[in-house]
């Protein structure tokens, strides 16, 4: 049976806007309309605009209220200025088209060397049929971006390095612990409505007070920025759950498998979200 996958960010935010223990994680997300967006706007200084259906970071607007009454608006490496609300929804309209997207609360991101980071983490089914999270790794910014995805320019980097500086070895255990939990109870909760997930990539945001936030839930999760990270087990872990739950063509597995040992290298099978 194929591993489910569910593109609409909107849909995944209902569901998990459900549960109990997720919720508070979640920041406000709505479709975006200019009623939404001005109301948004008026509770929050800074939003961010995303496709309802897409990856990589593409099409991920930034958009902050500035104190002289200007409007800010980032979309990769571009910057847009804006004199009225009125003007800054026609631009977001000529740069969206016709696609849905949706509009979230910004969170203002801890940073590593003045640039921005969130975490990627991994949670998977075990060959046990048991939820599991597997991995945790940091996603540095492009300096000149408003988005951490590696395919957008960021670095993948430690959980440990990001925030060496910024939490004790305490508050980091409990932080991991914690993220654990949130993954778990993701999972959980999104599989209630879709019966067949294998594998989350959850983006998560550390805000200034060290609170956690659920930005996204992806269902085709990237397992190769693992490779990145410090502990060869963490990747090899989440490969080894991956092909038990038919996330590779099992043609290619075994020559897979044989790659992994001997080198430690492996090509992309599937098109992921990073």
């Amino acid at each position: 049976m194929a591993v489910q996958r569910v593109k609409s960010k909107l849909a995944k935010t209902k569901v998990l806007e459900q549960h109990c223990y997720i919720r508070d994680f979640i920041p406000l997300t709505r479709e975006l309309s200019k009623v939404s967006l001005n109301e948004m706007l008026t509770q929050h200084s800074m939003v961010y605009i995303k496709p309802d259906i897409g990856s990589f970071g593409n099409g991920v607007m930034r958009i902050e209220q500035q104190p002289d009454g200007l409007y800010r608006l980032q979309l990769q490496s571009d910057i847009y200025s804006y004199s009225s609300f009125d003007r800054l929804y026609e631009g977001i309209r000529k740069l969206a088209g016709h696609k849905k997207y949706l509009v979230q609360r910004g969170i203002e991101l801890l940073r590593y060397n003045d640039r921005r980071f969130d975490l990627r983490v991994m949670v998977q089914k075990n060959p046990k049929g048991k939820w599991e999270t597997t991995g945790i790794i940091g996603r540095l910014a492009h300096p000149a971006k408003a988005v951490t995805n590696y395919h957008s320019g960021g670095t993948p980097l430690s959980f440990e390095q990001l925030t060496q500086a910024i939490l004790t070895d305490e508050e980091r255990q409990a932080l991991t612990q914690r993220l654990k939990l949130i993954g778990a109870a993701a999972a959980s909760g999104l599989q209630s409505a879709y019966p067949r997930l294998k594998e989350l990539g959850l983006d998560i945001a550390i805000d200034t007070d060290k609170r956690p936030w659920l930005l996204e839930v992806n269902t085709l999760p990237d397992p190769w920025l693992f490779r990145k990270h410090d502990d060869p087990a963490v990747f090899r872990k989440i490969y080894h759950y991956a092909a038990a739950y038919g996330r590779f063509k099992h043609s290619r597995r075994s020559k897979r498998a044989r790659q992994l040992r001997s080198s430690g290298h492996a090509h992309k099978t599937q098109k992921p979200s990073p």
